[in-house]
C-alpha cells in the first residue's frame, strides 16, 4: 500500500500546511487600487435612501456621496462609478444632458473632494433619466433608435467631460457608441478622458437590485441590444468592435456568471480588463450570510478572488471600500 512518505517530491499539500505559507505562495492577490465603488446619487435628497435589495447600500445625497468618495479614497479604493438619479424624467433623457443634472453636479461635487486621488467615473447611459427606462432614444414603434442614441451619448460625453469627469463608462450596448463617444471627447479637446467599454453586458437576471438603485421606470427588458447569456462568440465581435473604435478599458458584466468570458477577453486583449460585479452578486451573498447559510467575508473575498483569477486587472464591486478596509488591515 503507497504511503504519504513515499513520494518526497509530490507533495503539494505542504504549500497549504500554515497561513503563512499559504499567504506566501498565493498565485491571485487582491489589491484596494483595483476595486471600483459604483456610488448612487439622488437628486432632491438630504439624507441617504437605503436600497432594501442591497443590504448597507444607498441612494446618497450630494453631501453624502461626499463623504463616500472620501472614505474610499481614504481606503485606497481605485475608483468611483457615479449614477445619476433625477427627480424628472423624459423621453430622451434631458437630465442627463443638463450641466447642471445631477450627475454631472455629483462629478463636480465628487472631484472637488477627492481630486486625483482616485478615478472619478461617470455611468455614460440614458436609462437612469428616461420615463421609459430604456437606455436609448425610442422609435415610433417603442425600439430602441441606435443612430438617435449615439447623438445623446456623444452630448452626455461632452457635458461629463466638461463637469471634470476622468472616465466614462460607456454601457448602453448601442452600435458604434465607443466610436461616438470617442469622436465626440475629441471633438472638444477632452483627448484624456478615457472610456471604459461595457463590451460584453449581458441581458442578465441579476440586475433586479440595480433597478430599485436607480428608480429604474424600464417595463420589459432590454433583450434586444444587450447581450444573450447563451452566447459567447458574440463577446468577441463586440471586443473586436470596441477595440477598432478606441476602447481605453473593455468590461464583462456580470461578472460571476461570465468568468469564461472575462478568461477569454483578458486572453486576447492587451488593454485593462474590467468585470463588474452586480447587484444580485451582492443581493445573493448578503441574504444568504444574512440567513446564516454561509460566512459573508470569506464569501465576499472568494468571490472577488475568482475575479480576479479569471483576469480582470479591475473589479467594479460594492464592497470595495469595505474590503479595501480590510486590506489595509492585513486581512
Amino acid at each position: 500500500m503507497t504511503k504519504y512518505g513515499d513520494f518526497p517530491g509530490a507533495r503539494p499539500r505542504r504549500l497549504r500546511s500554515t497561513p503563512a505559507i499559504r499567504r506566501l505562495v498565493a498565485e491571485t492577490r487582491l489589491n484596494a487600487a483595483d476595486l471600483i465603488l459604483p456610488a448612487f446619487v439622488r437628486e432632491g435628497i438630504t439624507e441617504p435612501h437605503p436600497i432594501a435589495s442591497m443590504p448597507n447600500t444607498v441612494q446618497h445625497s450630494r453631501d453624502t456621496l461626499r463623504k463616500a468618495a472620501a472614505e474610499a479614497a481614504e481606503a485606497g479604493v481605485g475608483g468611483i462609478m457615479l449614477y445619476g438619479i433625477p427627480e424628472v424624467k423624459d423621453a430622451i433623457g434631458s437630465q442627463g444632458t443638463d450641466p447642471e443634472g445631477i450627475l454631472q453636479v455629483a462629478i463636480r461635487d465628487v472631484i472637488a473632494e477627492v481630486g486625483d486621488a482616485m478615478v472619478v467615473m461617470s455611468d455614460l447611459c440614458l436609462d437612469e433619466f428616461t420615463d421609459h427606462g430604456h437606455c436609448g432614444v425610442l422609435d415610433e414603434q417603442g425600439r430602441v433608435d441606435n443612430d438617435a442614441t449615439l447623438e445623446r451619448y456623444a452630448e452626455m460625453a461632452r457635458v461629463q467631460a466638461d463637469a471634470g469627469v476622468h472616465m466614462v463608462g460607456a454601457s448602453g450596448m448601442m452600435d458604434g457608441q465607443v466610436g461616438a463617444i470617442r469622436q465626440a471627447l475629441d471633438g472638444i479637446g477632452k483627448q484624456d478622458v478615457t472610456i471604459l467599454a461595457y463590451t460584453a453586458k449581458y441581458a442578465s437576471a441579476f440586475y433586479g437590485p440595480f433597478r430599485e438603485a436607480v428608480n429604474s421606470s424600464l417595463k420589459g427588458d432590454r433583450k434586444t441590444y444587450q447581450q444573450d447569456p447563451a452566447n459567447f462568440r458574440e463577446a468577441m465581435r463586440e471586443l473586436a468592435l470596441d477595440l477598432a473604435e478606441g476602447a481605453d478599458i473593455v468590461m464583462v458584466k456580470p461578472a460571476l456568471p461570465y468568468l469564461d468570458v472575462l478568461r477569454k477577453v483578458a486572453d486576447e486583449v492587451d488593454v485593462p480588463v474590467a468585470a463588474y460585479q452586480i447587484s444580485g452578486e451582492y443581493a445573493m451573498v448578503e441574504a444568504a450570510a444574512a440567513n446564516g447559510w454561509i460566512d459573508r467575508d470569506r464569501a465576499i473575498t472568494e468571490t472577488l478572488t475568482s475575479i480576479r483569477r479569471a483576469g480582470a486587472d479591475m473589479t467594479l464591486t460594492y464592497w470595495a471600500t469595505e474590503v479595501a478596509q480590510w486590506l489595509r488591515q492585513g486581512r
